[in-house]
C-alpha cells in the first residue's frame, strides 16, 4: 500500500502556481489573463526583460502597467531566466537554480503568482522546466494560454506539447 507521503499531496490541497507568456498581447489582454485566474503577482523569468517589438513588456513599462492594474511584479531573471550555457535543463541541477526556485516558492506562497516569460506556449519555453521542478516539490502548475484556456502536460512518460488539446478553465 502506498502512503499519502509517497503519493504527494492531493491535487486540491497542493499549492497552485500559474505560468503565462507575454507573447504579442496588449497590456489589457495580459491583465485579463491574470484576472481570469486571480493572479496578483508576476514572477518575470526572462533573463533579458526587454522587447523592441512589444515595448509594453520592457521591464519598467511592464512593472508599471501591472502596478496600475493592482498586480505586483518581481524580476527573477538572474536566477531563473533562460539562455544558459549547456542548456536550461542542465542548469536546473545547479545551486543557482535551486535558490531561484526557493525565492519563487516564497513569492508564490504570499499571493497567487504567475511565472512569466515571452513565449505564449509553455511547451516551447523554459517555463516547462521550472514547472517540472515545482511539480516535483508538490505544486500544481496551471499554464494559462488565454483567459478561458489552460494547458496541462500529459502524465510522466507520455509526450506532451502541441498534440495535447488545450482545455477550458474550470
Amino acid at each position: 500500500m502506498v502512503s499519502r507521503d509517497q503519493r504527494g499531496p492531493e491535487p486540491d490541497s497542493a499549492p497552485v502556481i500559474f505560468t503565462l507568456g507575454t507573447s504579442t498581447r496588449t497590456p489589457e489582454e495580459f491583465v485579463a489573463c491574470c484576472r481570469a485566474f486571480g493572479v496578483r503577482r508576476i514572477a518575470d523569468v526572462r533573463r533579458f526583460p526587454t522587447s523592441r517589438t512589444f515595448p509594453q513588456f520592457v521591464r519598467e513599462a511592464f512593472a508599471t502597467f501591472l502596478r496600475d492594474a493592482g498586480i505586483e511584479y518581481a524580476h527573477l531573471g538572474p536566477a531563473l531566466g533562460g539562455y544558459r550555457p549547456g542548456g536550461y535543463e542542465a542548469y536546473t541541477a545547479t545551486p543557482a537554480f535551486a535558490a531561484g526556485l526557493a525565492e519563487l516558492e516564497r513569492l508564490a506562497r504570499g499571493a497567487p503568482t504567475a511565472v512569466v516569460c515571452s513565449e505564449r506556449l509553455p511547451w516551447r519555453c523554459h517555463r516547462r522546466f521550472i514547472a517540472r521542478a515545482l511539480e516535483a516539490r508538490g505544486w500544481r502548475v496551471v499554464h494559462i494560454i488565454e483567459p478561458h484556456r489552460v494547458w496541462r502536460p500529459a502524465q510522466a512518460g507520455v509526450p506532451s506539447g502541441p498534440r495535447r488539446a488545450v482545455r477550458r478553465a474550470r
